[in-house]
């Protein structure tokens, strides 16, 4: 957990399975008395923290209470705590099923250094270790024990499994149950038949931060959930400024070079579709970014590499160290494949730029979750052009079957996913705000704010747009002839006058609607039908023949001051280094910081003397961290070390009012992080 302050521009929702709305204050969420205290006690005790975040309190509390949850949260919202403080207070153990080894170190060094106890059983450890490991979980001197899905399928742990009292099982990034990540991990669709081969059926807790209404309902099913309490709390990241920049590929690398060498302070993620991409850009980034440091003055001499390169084809102690040395600070910038990311904890990442198109929202929320965790102003860039959609058409046909499927079953996969793809290339082409898109994709009802949100490049800059008004119109009136009947190829086909036996067997050719885009490219219809239902006036349904139906927005089209866009061009962007900057100082956060960030910024803000002491703590942590053979954020992370700054404390009582000072950690680290600040006064 990175932080304690409210998200700003949150909201939250608690439902049951059935979508039956129940009030935060209930008996439910309640749980018996006193749980709530004890709750609040723990935060403080382990954590530091004085109050829980939106949507933490009432999802601990349901699961004291033994009810199954379901938590929908953004990345950055606390969604660890959640089940950490019920482990912490619970009888008996919490399995903690996470994806990727990396974030299971560093979630399991966090505890033990906030004081509970944790461990995990990985494939880094000799089978003698995991034996020594899961002896002290039957021995109960491990609170929290983190496993992969894959190690729930082994003998050896369910038969530790039905041995142990359980009290919790929690599943983190819980959507891989659903289609979009069974490609990631398949194991995670036996996650839900281990826990009912248990002898005793533990409470189960899900998590993550990108569910669509569909997916939610994926994961209650596949991890059968009983009657689970499903909380979503806003989607919306006000801190982070989203950019969507049309580049063709020749000129992607000089960019995020440009925006690097302008930003030496800042910690980022650069993602690549390719390993082949990734190596290179790692390599052009360490050739390119001294040089035109020292062109602008600053010094051309580096004390060691600015970026890594990450991928799955590198052998596994490479890419670990590549990630150890991005975690640890000792590399600022990483360059990585979709295979790096997921649960990665690094709180102070400020930009995360993607060099080409991610397959999915699902998956770009992801990604583009990693920066800002701890609140702080922070930009996520998207380059784009034509070629990364015909890319990503070919990889969604290539990619590899999914054993577990019948080919039934992988064919709805694969149309499930030709529509989360066209939900990506609708972001890249709307000329809508792109934080609306994103919360309006993930199902989150407009709260009557203003349309432009001041904070992302579509509503901060211009654009050349195609009035695509006529095509919209005819869309809609087809879709109306056809009873919405049928799929986005038949409406195109009706609508270009087609010949085809099918349309005239079916008698669509005597539509009003055939032929009224006759002279329109058959592209371009189909890029307006897509982004019509990724903006709410169409809805594509789900299912082996998804037909298209009137979305929420269809009456709109009929509206005589109907008016229907689509971008052109690119806004012009100049360069990397102007715009998107993340610093603390001088008028603003990225040019025109909206209201979100430039909260952010003036509750960052420290005066001259705060800072010369923040540098001298982060120094004392990287010290520390290096000792301890920990990421400095595991020590303490920046926000907490701003608040030291703002109270200077003098004392370990007064140390302890810290935000994100827990007992251990004063005890680990206070009497240190006191001496520095005394000597500054």
């Amino acid at each position: 957990m990175t932080g304690d302050a409210d998200m700003a521009g949150t909201t939250g929702t608690v439902e049951t399975a059935d979508n039956a709305d129940i009030s935060g204050n209930t008996d439910v969420m309640n749980g018996a008395g006193g749980a709530a205290a004890r709750a609040l006690a723990a935060l403080k005790r382990y954590f530091g923290y004085d109050s829980f975040r939106p949507g933490q309190e009432g999802l601990v509390e349901t699961i004291m209470a033994g009810r199954d949850v379901l938590g929908v949260m953004p990345t950055g919202a606390g969604k660890s705590v959640c089940y950490q403080i019920p482990a912490a207070l619970l009888p008996g153990i919490t399995i903690v099923i996470s994806p990727l080894i990396s974030l299971m170190r560093d979630q399991v060094d966090g505890l033990n250094d906030a004081g509970l106890n944790a461990a995990y059983i990985n494939t880094t450890q000799n089978p003698d270790e995991q034996g020594m490991v899961l002896a002290q979980a039957a021995a109960g001197q491990v609170k929290l024990l983190y496993v992969a899905p894959e190690r729930l399928e082994t003998e050896r742990f369910r038969r530790f499994a039905a041995q142990v009292p359980i009290a919790l099982i929690a599943v983190d990034e819980a959507h891989c149950v659903s289609q979009w990540g069974q490609d990631f991990r398949s194991a995670y669709l036996g996650i839900g038949e281990f826990i009912a081969s248990l002898p005793q059926r533990p409470t189960v807790a899900a998590f993550t931060a990108t569910a669509t209404e569909r997916v939610r309902r994926d994961i209650v099913a596949l991890l059968g959930l009983r009657d689970p309490v499903v909380s979503v709390t806003g989607f919306d990241r006000p801190n982070l400024y989203f950019d969507v920049i049309r580049l063709e590929n020749k000129h992607k690398a000089a960019w995020v070079a440009q925006y690097i060498a302008a930003h030496p302070q800042d910690s980022g993620i650069v993602y690549c579709s390719t390993r082949k991409e990734t190596e290179a850009l790692a390599e052009t980034i360490n050739r390119t970014v001294p040089q035109l440091r020292a062109a602008a003055g600053g010094g051309g001499a580096e004390p060691g590499p600015i970026a890594v390169a990450y991928h799955g084809g590198m052998l596994a102690d490479r890419r670990g160290r590549a990630q150890r040395d991005f975690v640890t600070d000792r590399v600022p910038v990483v360059v990585a494949t979709n295979a790096f990311g997921m649960g990665i904890d690094k709180s102070n990442v400020r930009f995360v730029i993607h060099h080409n198109m991610p397959e999915s929202i699902e998956a770009y929320y992801q990604e583009a979750g990693r920066a800002g965790r701890d609140g702080e102003p922070s930009r996520c860039t998207l380059l784009w052009n034509e070629g990364d959609i015909v890319t990503r058409r070919r990889l969604l046909d290539t990619d590899n079957e999914n054993e577990r499927l019948s080919p039934e079953e992988r064919e709805v996969v694969r149309m499930s996913r030709r529509r989360l793809l066209d939900g990506m290339i609708g972001y890249c082409r709307t000329t809508d705000c792109l934080h609306r898109y994103m919360t309006r994709y993930f199902g989150e009802p407009d709260d009557g704010r203003d349309a432009r949100c001041g904070n992302c490049s579509n509503c901060q800059s211009t654009f050349e747009t195609i009035d695509v008004t006529d095509i919209a119109r005819a869309i809609s009136m087809c879709v109306h002839d056809v009873n919405q009947g049928f799929g986005s190829g038949k409406i195109v086909a009706v609508l270009r006058g087609s010949r085809a036996q099918d349309v005239v067997s079916r008698g669509l050719d005597r539509c009003p609607s055939y032929g009224m885009l006759r002279d329109v490219p058959e592209a371009r219809v189909r890029d307006v039908l897509s982004q019509m239902a990724t903006d709410g006036f169409l809805f594509i349904s789900e299912g082996r023949l998804p037909t298209v139906h009137f979305g929420a927005r269809a009456g709109e089209t009929r509206d005589e001051g109907f008016r229907y866009e689509i971008k052109r061009v690119e806004r012009r962007h100049g360069n990397a280094a102007g715009h998107g900057s993340t610093s603390r100082r001088g008028v603003g956060v990225h040019g025109v910081g909206g209201p979100g960030v430039v909260a952010a910024q003036e509750a960052a803000e420290l005066t001259e003397g705060d800072e010369a002491l923040f540098e001298r703590l982060r120094a004392l942590r990287r010290t520390i961290a290096q000792e301890i053979g920990k990421p400095p954020y595991i020590v303490f992370s920046d926000k907490t070390l701003r608040d030291m700054c703002a109270k200077r404390p003098a004392s370990p009582e007064e140390f302890l009012a810290v935000n994100g000072v827990g007992e251990n950690k004063l005890n680990l680290y206070g009497e240190r992080f006191l001496a520095a600040i005394a000597e500054s006064v």
